[in-house]
């Protein structure tokens, strides 16, 4: 029954114990903790007081000197700004800021910024692998260590390489009784326990005497980081935005804690390895959840960049805050484009997706790019590049120059991989076009989003965290952990057998009543059963006039559908119905190959009569 006499108030002031009373006649109701006893009950269960910095893990919080067991995780090319993790750490939250991507120079200048705003912390910074230039990853490590950083977090690692190890263990020194006290830590975001096993041990002795041998450790740091693990915290990362194996949390995360038990066991660590959780973790359900699987930790990340303190543009943050479920797609990365690896993007408002999955396409097809058909070429300079090839080259032999001279002159002698670096400049440059908002790349921007951006705007429409200028990185990490030890207390009063209203449990906000979509457009009463050309031409023509809101006459059949800057959504709901008006499914890169309404009508108009598709 409903909790006689208990008011939302007294369920939710989570700084006092409750309790729940069982009555002879079987009633059950919600008391003060420290209330006497009512005539024919006795106390069934003791609800503990449970604020939002009760949960998780004490040992993180102590390790990171944080409030809550909460981190805002890095993301790339600065979108985790200064700004953003300066406001996190002046609120005792922990955040990393986005280095991949970033030169040197530019990151020295973040290092000086958040030392000047945090000279305490706590804040950390990211080290992404680099597998094909390993110094560039111990540069960074030099550069971390010359600037006094005590937390690094190590992402899309592979496998555990010298740089990380000789950030762990240049930090270490000898306690009075000789125990090794850290005065560096690693974070390692990782989705594969074979890796994870490599982080959650000591480092390799070979590694270590490497290190000695070129002076980068000490030999006393060296046999201190043997009774150690490499990472003091594991994230688990499920399926999340860029980078993703895209693997559910509710079953790695279990088997990365079993992973950690056993390693614990069989090493004997004074301080137990922590193990986080990140990949969808975007909703109050979500946060309470990884801490009900045992998650010591909770790391978000795509829900950051749609807040005012991410290093993005505000047009990004205005298609992030519409995000839905169906708005995400996977795009080949441009770090390991040659590969075939995969990144989680967003697709709303943007053609990135499906133009990089066609370069990836023609690399697969393609030698070289005098290999590529004419007509492909032209396309590409005209729609992609937007300027000749030979002007794209230039600008990745001077970049190559600088940073990778080794594969700039193999690119020279190697057709194969001379086009993979011109699509790579592309799929480079479209997440720098996103994050500066460039007007007339707009279509073009490469938006790294995972489905909790979707989830979290499902959970905020309608509340005072639904539009962009009011997402604040602290006031959604404070009202996701609060809400999470609101439903966590939920949880322990379903157990304890209290069956609680519908109105009791914390609820998003009613979403706003979706805008009406303007009808599709009937079929010519003219047309035949199957439709030729003509008639799929008047049908597009009245479904984009009727998308646009705009008359049919302002439709030109020759103009490219680009032109239109339809939005994903939009271009999706077209090609849905066109596919239900012909009756059979339709290939998602016809607009690439046929990209007016002229060129599409003609070859839905012949396929339908029969031409081979």
């Amino acid at each position: 029954m409903t909790p006689a006499g208990a008011s939302r108030d007294r369920l939710f002031d989570l700084a006092r114990p409750l309790a729940v009373l069982a009555f002879d006649d079987g009633r059950r109701a919600l008391a003060e903790a420290a209330a006497p006893l009512p005539a024919g009950a006795q106390m069934a269960a003791l609800v503990p007081a449970l604020p939002p910095e009760a949960l998780g893990s004490a040992a993180f919080r102590r390790a990171h000197g944080v409030r809550l067991a909460y981190a805002a995780g890095a993301m790339a090319g600065g979108i985790a700004s200064e700004a953003l993790v300066v406001a996190l750490g002046r609120a005792g939250l922990l955040a990393a800021f986005g280095a991949a991507g970033l030169s040197l120079p530019r990151i020295e200048a973040a290092l000086v910024r958040l030392h000047e705003a945090l000279p305490d912390g706590p804040w950390a910074i990211n080290l992404i692998h680099t597998p094909e230039r390993p110094e560039e990853e111990m540069a960074r490590v030099a550069l971390f260590l010359r600037h006094g950083v005590t937390v690094i977090e190590a992402s899309a690692f592979m496998e555990l390489t010298p740089a990380v190890v000789a950030f762990r263990a240049a930090g270490l020194s000898a306690g009075p009784s000789g125990r090794p006290v850290a005065g560096t830590r690693v974070i390692a975001k990782l989705s594969h326990p074979r890796i994870a096993e490599q982080f959650l041990s000591p480092p390799p002795a070979d590694l270590l005497e490497a290190l000695v041998a070129e002076g980068r450790i000490t030999a006393v740091q060296a046999d201190l980081a043997r009774g150690l693990p490499v990472a003091g915290d594991v994230t688990v990362e499920a399926d999340s935005g860029g980078h993703t194996d895209g693997r559910p949390l509710i079953g790695l995360l279990p088997a990365m804690l079993r992973l950690r038990d056993r390693l614990q066991v069989r090493h004997g660590y004074a301080e137990p390895p922590r193990i986080g959780a990140a990949g969808g973790i975007a909703t109050p359900e979500a946060v309470a959840a990884a801490f009900a699987l045992g998650a010591d930790y909770v790391v978000t990340g795509s829900i950051n960049q749609a807040c005012r303190e991410a290093g993005t543009s505000e047009a990004v943050k205005a298609l992030l805050a519409e995000a839905t479920f169906e708005d995400l797609a996977t795009a080949p990365a441009a770090d390991m484009f040659e590969l075939g690896v995969q990144v989680q993007v967003l697709k709303r408002g943007t053609l990135f997706a499906l133009r990089a999955r066609r370069l990836w396409e023609l690399y697969r097809a393609h030698e070289s790019w005098e290999a590529l058909p004419a007509a492909e070429r032209a396309r590409l300079e005209r729609e992609i590049f937007r300027q000749p090839v030979e002007a794209v080259w230039s600008e990745c032999e001077r970049y190559l120059g600088e940073v990778d001279p080794p594969a700039l002159a193999a690119a020279r002698s190697d057709g194969k991989q001379r086009l993979a670096l011109l699509f790579r400049w592309y799929l480079g440059l479209s997440s720098k076009w996103a994050n500066v908002g460039e007007p007339e790349r707009r279509l073009d921007y490469q938006v790294w989003c995972g489905p909790a951006m979707a989830a979290f705007n499902d959970w905020a429409a309608g509340g005072d965290l639904a539009a962009p200028a009011a997402r604040g990185v602290v006031a959604v990490a404070e009202a996701l952990m609060v809400g999470a030890a609101r439903h966590t207390r939920l949880a322990q009063l379903r157990a304890a057998g209290l069956q609680l209203a519908p109105e009791t449990p914390v609820a998003a906000p009613a979403p706003p009543a979706p805008a009406p979509e303007p009808p599709a457009p009937a079929a010519p009463e003219s047309a035949p059963e199957r439709p030729d050309a003509e008639a799929v031409e008047a049908w597009l023509v009245a479904e984009l006039a009727a998308q646009l809101a705009v008359p049919e006459e302002e439709v030109d059949p020759r103009r490219s559908f680009e032109s239109y800057a339809l939005d994903s959504v939009k271009a999706l709901a077209v090609m849905a119905r066109l596919e239900q008006w012909l009756g059979r499914r339709l290939s998602p890169t016809l607009v690439w190959n046929y990209p007016t309404i002229e060129a599409l009508a003609e070859r839905l108009g012949e396929a339908r009569a029969g031409a081979p598709r």
